[in-house]
């Protein structure tokens, strides 16, 4: 097996940067007790100001007066690990997220299908970089020592354990990333690299640091199996951007919601699905209100899903400042793509028919477009149905004459002194069961204006013309 270790060394500020419109404005997380705030991470152009994690929150005032603060949320920096675990998902069936800032995942299985470890490891960073999240990727044929690697050089990849124990052995114990500040511990006693530290007797290592040090060299160099909790993709996608300012306008809110659409179409990539309804919930200070976007068949198209989402958003009106937006999607239908010829002859500027009818309906509301299905009443204001959604199978339709384009609502005389009878009549005669019986004698006329019109008489008259629709 061969291991790929994604470490994230700025997981926290980097979830905080990328829901930002201007992210290069200095900016540090806050943490600590009321009594002793402190910089947990600071982005940049923060760092270039003198500003430092570590720092006291009164020392960074003194050094830059103005600067964003957003609160450090150790909950919400596992939330995001989780999800950039459901991203790598996508690449590997063995994926741990169970040390805090990195994921391993195992890529040699996927050799056949992604292609030799430069590519994926390109396609990992290009991903990653568009997801706006910093990184350094390494290889190794043991998940800890690819997270050992990843620490020490980005980009370091070793195939070959014999290689991989040559390797580790140069490693600083400070840098081997060993459990509870041994590395430290080991440093201040004199032992500066893992080889040194692997030649001292094991019972005076199990002495003094326990049974956990042994362990994880073991492991680290292979001679042990390391039982990994691997990651399991939710069914359900749940994701909250909170704001940080009070927005009132629909425009403020477009930056944020298109990073969550972009989320939202990245997990349904993983599960290889389709979204066909979700909940776009606006919370408020004490109270929310919810957008909800609903499609006739699954979709995942990020582009198309934005602008649907912002269409619905438009209609609605803001009455109290948004603080945070939160994206709940729970029905996730598998996704099936439309068919294509190999030679697509669409215009360039052409839409396809499910998103077209998806900007109609989100534009014009959800009645306003649905499909026609042939009825078996021969009346023509009754002669045919609405069908809603895809999945409805529409019958053929009876044999009839020749039915005009244009049916007009109701009928309406014809303001006509000399039509002229093209063909006809039709008689028709139903209706009796429902007490609207209709009795009448259809003509195609032809107007002295060279219209040709459907009209119709009482039955063995021709005159007192109805007209009840148009031919093109």
């Amino acid at each position: 097996m061969l291991w790929a270790c994604v470490l994230l060394p700025h997981l926290a500020l980097d979830a905080v940067l990328r829901r930002l419109p201007d992210p290069d404005a200095p900016l540090a997380l806050v943490g600590g007790s009321a009594h002793l705030r402190t910089l947990h991470a600071v982005n940049a152009a923060a760092a270039q100001a003198g500003l430092k994690a570590g720092m006291r929150l009164t020392a960074a005032h003194a050094l830059l007066p103005e600067f964003a603060m957003v609160e450090y949320d150790p909950q919400a920096e596992a939330r995001w690990q989780r999800f950039l675990a459901a991203w790598a998902y996508r690449h590997s069936s063995l994926v741990s997220a169970q040390w805090p800032g990195c994921l391993v995942l195992e890529v040699r299985a996927s050799f056949q299908l992604l292609g030799p470890w430069p590519r994926i490891e390109a396609r990992l960073r290009e991903e990653l970089t568009a997801l706006g999240f910093s990184h350094r990727i390494a290889m190794a044929p043991t998940p800890r020592a690819a997270r050992v690697l990843a620490g020490l050089r980005d980009g370091l990849a070793v195939s070959h354990p014999g290689a991989m124990q040559d390797l580790l052995d140069e490693v600083p114990v400070r840098r081997a990333v060993l459990p509870e500040g041994a590395g430290e511990r080991l440093h201040r006693m004199g032992i500066r690299d893992l080889r040194t530290l692997r030649g001292l007797p094991r019972d005076s290592l199990r002495r003094r640091f326990g049974g956990d040090l042994l362990e994880h060299l073991d492991r680290l160099y292979g001679t042990a199996d390391d039982a990994l909790a691997y990651y399991a993709p939710p069914d359900h996608f749940d994701a909250r951007v909170e704001l940080g300012y009070e927005v009132e306008s629909h425009t403020a809110l477009l930056f944020p919601l298109r990073r969550l659409i972009g989320d939202l179409c990245t997990y349904l990539s993983i599960r290889d699905g389709g979204v066909q309804r979700f909940v776009l919930r606006l919370e408020h200070e004490g109270a929310h209100t919810d957008v909800e976007v609903g499609l006739l068949a699954a979709e995942r198209e990020p582009a198309m899903l934005f602008e649907l989402t912002r269409n619905r958003l438009e209609r609605v009106q803001i009455d109290q400042p948004v603080v945070a937006l939160r994206l709940l999607a729970r029905e996730l239908p598998p996704f099936i793509p439309a068919a294509r010829d190999l030679f697509d002859v669409r215009a360039q500027q052409a839409l396809p028919w499910p998103q077209l009818r998806e900007r109609l309906r989100a534009r014009l509301g959800d009645e306003a477009v649905y499909r026609v299905a042939p009825a078996d009443d021969p009346r023509p204001e009754r002669a045919w149905r609405r069908v809603e959604g895809d999945d409805a199978r529409i019958g053929e339709a009876p044999v009839r004459p020749p039915r005009p384009l244009w049916l007009l609502p109701k009928p309406i005389p014809l303001r006509d002194p000399r039509p002229r009878i093209v063909s006809g009549p039709e008689r028709l005669e139903s209706g009796w069961w429902d007490g609207e019986d209709a009795r009448r004698d259809y003509y195609v006329l032809e107007t002295s204006q060279g219209q040709r019109a459907w009209a119709f008489a009482p039955p063995g008259e021709q005159g007192g013309w109805m007209l009840h629709g148009w031919f093109a």
